[in-house]
């Protein structure tokens, strides 16, 4: 019993022992993190947080539309279904975009692969954006159900678009641009955009995750009109991959686009993994916004 009894004394002042010293560690930390300025995990944590985009979920639709009954469509895409949705919560602003030209003009069948796909949807004429605080808002519930729900003339001004496609997306990362500072609509697409959606051979998707990051994305950010970047990855929809760029202008897009590109080859050094991409059909190409109508300068 004695033995015992000596045993479990042993064991008592061996915990209080270490727990005495990890005490002691744990203040010496503490004071660290005081003397150093640098602020736990949690606070860490919160600050990114904080510091995170509030729009990271975007929900772009592409399709054609026919002459007749076009205006009537644009009276109640602006006038209703837009305003309706974001009363929604989550949903944050909505942009209706005219495409220009396709990116090289004709010649963009040839210097592009595209997907060659009849489920597919190759309307480009009119993209339309829609911005959430993250890509769960699209979940609860999705468009198909929200659609649904819809009255009967509402339904019958969704049925005119023609080669609809739909890609619900979450922001990867984005970049601000030195236009940013005198933008003044805030987490609003800018005036001027250039949208791909596009597929990326498996073996090279790192390569070209870092020539967004290392090259393409700052050398844009760096031209005197580009209010941001932001690179997507898809939640649903036939791309798995989507980029867009923010102009403040058209002058300034037509000026500063192609040379940014052509200044930042996306891959590593000067590698391209542009190739490897299959893009969306008539895809990519540029866009003005026509609602929100653009403030006058």
């Amino acid at each position: 019993m004695k033995k015992q009894d000596e045993a479990a004394n042993r064991r008592r002042r061996n915990f209080l022992k270490t727990a005495g010293g990890a005490a002691v560690a744990l203040v010496a930390t503490k004071d660290s993190f005081a003397q150093s300025g640098a602020p736990p995990k949690s606070a860490a944590r919160k600050d990114r947080l904080a510091d995170a985009p509030p729009d990271r979920g975007l929900w772009i639709t592409w399709y054609d539309l026919p002459v007749e009954g076009r205006e009537a469509y644009f009276a109640w895409l602006h006038g209703t279904y837009l305003p309706d949705l974001l009363k929604r919560p989550g949903y944050l602003w909505a942009g209706h975009y005219a495409t220009g030209d396709l990116e090289g003009g004709a010649a963009n069948a040839t210097r592009y692969k595209h997907v060659d796909d009849p489920k597919v949807g190759k309307g480009f004429r009119y993209m339309l954006l829609i911005a959430a605080t993250d890509a769960g808002v699209f979940g609860d519930p999705v468009p198909s159900v929200l659609h649904a729900a819809l009255s009967e003339q509402g339904k019958k001004m969704l049925a005119m678009r023609i080669g609809e496609r739909v890609n619900l997306f979450t922001e990867a990362c984005r970049q601000e641009g030195t236009a940013a500072g005198a933008y003044k609509e805030g987490m609003m697409a800018a005036p001027c955009i250039q949208v791909g959606s596009f597929d990326c051979a498996l073996e090279f998707e790192e390569e070209m995750h870092a020539g967004y990051v290392l090259q393409r994305m700052p050398k844009m950010c760096a031209t005197a009109s580009c209010v941001r970047t932001r690179k997507l990855n898809s939640v649903s929809g036939w791309a798995k991959h989507g980029i867009v760029y923010e102009f403040a202008s058209k002058e300034g897009f037509d000026r500063d686009y192609a040379p940014a590109v052509a200044n930042s080859p996306l891959g590593f050094g000067a590698h391209t993994v542009v190739p490897m991409l299959t893009h969306a059909p008539n895809g990519p190409n540029s866009a003005l916004r026509i609602w929100p109508p653009v403030p006058k300068a």
